[in-house]
C-alpha cells in the first residue's frame, strides 16, 4: 500500500481509545508518505489483520478489500458475522410497503456474504431483521452455516411486528443426536431420532444462543440446554409456542437467563447453580431453586392481578444476596400499589434499584419507598417513567423518598418531562440523600405520543428547571 490511512482514533482491546489531535497530526507527518518498506500495517500477519478487521461492521470490513490485492479476500475470514441492517428497519418503521423489498434485499446480502466467506470456525452469528416463515430455506440454511463453522455466539433476531402465526420454526432436524448424550425428550424428538438419520454431531462450541420471534416446541430449549456444555448464555423472547420449560441441571455452566413476552408460558423452573442473571415477564408458575450465584433479577411482569408482595414471594429463596433488581410495575394491581407496611425482607446486598413505572397513572408509590427503606446500602435508584399519554394534571410525590437514606450515590431519572411533580421528585432526593454525588436526567421521550408532539408540549427545560436546587459538589448530567 502506498500509504496508510491514520483516524482520529484507534481500537485497543475492543475499546474505543482517543487520541491528541496534535500528537496524530506529528506522527501522520512521518509516516503516512511513505512506500511499502515503512508500511508498518503490511508487516503485519494475516491473524492479526483479520482480527482487526472482526472490531469494525461487516460492511466496513468489505470495504477494505479495495485497499490492496492483499486486502481483497481478507474480510472473508473475519470471525464474527453480525448483520445488522437498521437504517432498513427504520425505513420499514416509516413505510410498511417497504416491507418485502427490504427483505428480499437484506435475504439477498446475507446470502451472498455466505457464499464467499471462508473462516472454517465463527466466534459470532447475528441475524437481525424482520423476517418470517417466507424466508424460512434461507434461515435454514445460515443456521447450518453457522452450526457446520461451530459458531459460539449464536444470535437470531427476527424482529417481526406482524402475525405471530407466520414466526419461523426452527427446524426439529437440527436437533437431532447422534454421539451426544440427551436428557429424556418429549415427542416428537424420540421418533425422529430412531427414524432419521443426524444432521449435526453436537453443539459443544455454543456460548451464547439468543432466539427472538421464533416458534420453539415444549422440548427444544431443553436439548440447547442439555447438548451445550459450555452455554452460559440464553435469550428466548416472544417464542409463544412454549408452555413448559425447565432449566435445571446440576452440571450447567448457564450464568444469563432471559425469558421474555413468551405468553404461551404455563410453568418456568430454573434450578443453575451459576446462574447470576435472570430476566422474565412472567411470574406464573415460576419457580427458583438452587441458585446460589444469582444477584441481578428483572421481573417485568405485565399480569396486573400480581400483586407486590406475590412478586417478592417468588425470589424467596435469593431475596438476601441480591445486589440488582429491576422491576417493571407499569401494570401494578392498584389495590396492592397502596401497600404501606414495611417489608418482612432485607436486601442488605442491593446495591442498584430500577423502577420502571406509569406517571400517567394513579398508583401510589409508598410501597417502593417501603422497598427503599429495606435496602440500606442502595448506592444507585433507577426511575424510568414509561410514557403511553402526556399527563393533563401535575401529581403529588410526597410518598417517596420522605426518609433520608445514607448510601445512595447516584439517581437517574429517565422519562423526564418538566412537570412540577418531576422537579418536586428530585429535589426530595436532594433532601433525603446526603451522600448523593450524582444525578442524571434522560428527558428523551417517544417523540409522538397519542398524536401528541412531545418537544412542543414540554413543560419545561431540565437544565434551567434543576439547575438552581442542584448543589456545586453534585453533578448534573442532562441527557
Amino acid at each position: 500500500m502506498e500509504r496508510f490511512l491514520y483516524k482520529n482514533s484507534s481500537y485497543m482491546e475492543g475499546k474505543r481509545v482517543q487520541i491528541d489531535s496534535e500528537f496524530q497530526r506529528e506522527k501522520c507527518a512521518k509516516i503516512i508518505f511513505v512506500g511499502n518498506d515503512g508500511d508498518r500495517i503490511s508487516q503485519l500477519t494475516d491473524e492479526i489483520l483479520v482480527d482487526i478487521l472482526s472490531l469494525l461492521t461487516l460492511k466496513e470490513s468489505a470495504r477494505t478489500s479495495v485497499l490492496s490485492s492483499r486486502w481483497i479476500n481478507l474480510w472473508k475470514h473475519t470471525p464474527s458475522l453480525v448483520f445488522d441492517a437498521q437504517s432498513a428497519l427504520d425505513r420499514i418503521a416509516k413505510r410498511h410497503k417497504l416491507l418485502e423489498s427490504e427483505r428480499h434485499k437484506y435475504v439477498k446480502w446475507v446470502n451472498s456474504i455466505v457464499r464467499s466467506h471462508k473462516s472454517t470456525t465463527l466466534k459470532e452469528f447475528k441475524i437481525r431483521f424482520d423476517l418470517d416463515r417466507s424466508s424460512k430455506n434461507s434461515i435454514t440454511q445460515w443456521l447450518q452455516f453457522a452450526f457446520d463453522r461451530q459458531v459460539q455466539s449464536l444470535e437470531l433476531d427476527l424482529d417481526n411486528y406482524g402475525d405471530s402465526s407466520k414466526y419461523y420454526r426452527f427446524p426439529q432436524e437440527f436437533l437431532t443426536l447422534s454421539s451426544c448424550i440427551a436428557p429424556k425428550l418429549k415427542p416428537p424428538f424420540d421418533i425422529f431420532r430412531i427414524h432419521h438419520p443426524p444432521v449435526l454431531g453436537d453443539f459443544k462450541s455454543l456460548k451464547e444462543l439468543s432466539f427472538r420471534c421464533i416458534d420453539f416446541s415444549d422440548g427444544m430449549i431443553e436439548f440447547f440446554l442439555h447438548n451445550c456444555p459450555l452455554l452460559e448464555c440464553l435469550v428466548v423472547h416472544e417464542s409463544d409456542k412454549t408452555s413448559n420449560l425447565e432449566v435445571c441441571g446440576p452440571s450447567l455452566r448457564l450464568k444469563h437467563l432471559e425469558i421474555v413476552s413468551c405468553f404461551g408460558l404455563k410453568s418456568l423452573k430454573v434450578s443453575a447453580p451459576n446462574l447470576a442473571s435472570l430476566t422474565v415477564t412472567s411470574l406464573k408458575g415460576l419457580l427458583l431453586e438452587n441458585i446460589p450465584m444469582l444477584v441481578d433479577v428483572s421481573f417485568s411482569c405485565h399480569d396486573c392481578f400480581i400483586s407486590v408482595k406475590r412478586w417478592f414471594s417468588q425470589l424467596s429463596c435469593c431475596i438476601s444476596q441480591l445486589e440488582i433488581l429491576c422491576l417493571d410495575v407499569t401494570s401494578l394491581r392498584r389495590s396492592d400499589s397502596k401497600i404501606s407496611e414495611p417489608f418482612e425482607f432485607h436486601l442488605r446486598k442491593l446495591k442498584k434499584l430500577v423502577i420502571e413505572y406509569d406517571p400517567t397513572s394513579d398508583e401510589s408509590l409508598v410501597w417502593l419507598a417501603a422497598l427503599i427503606r429495606v435496602s440500606p446500602y442502595l448506592e444507585e435508584f433507577v426511575l424510568k417513567y414509561e410514557w403511553y399519554e402526556l399527563p393533563k394534571l401535575d401529581r403529588e410525590m410526597n410518598d417517596l423518598m420522605r426518609f433520608p437514606h445514607r448510601n445512595i450515590k447516584v439517581f437517574k431519572f429517565c422519562g423526564y418531562y418538566g412537570r412540577y411533580s418531576d422537579a418536586r421528585l428530585v429535589k426530595l432526593v436532594l433532601e433525603n440523600c446526603p451522600a448523593l454525588e450524582k444525578i442524571i436526567i434522560d428527558s428523551s421521550i417517544s417523540p409522538e405520543i397519542d398524536g401528541v408532539d412531545v418537544a412542543q408540549n414540554r413543560r419545561k427545560d431540565p437544565k434551567e428547571q434543576l439547575e438552581p436546587y442542584v448543589p456545586n459538589h453534585i453533578e448534573l448530567v442532562i441527557l
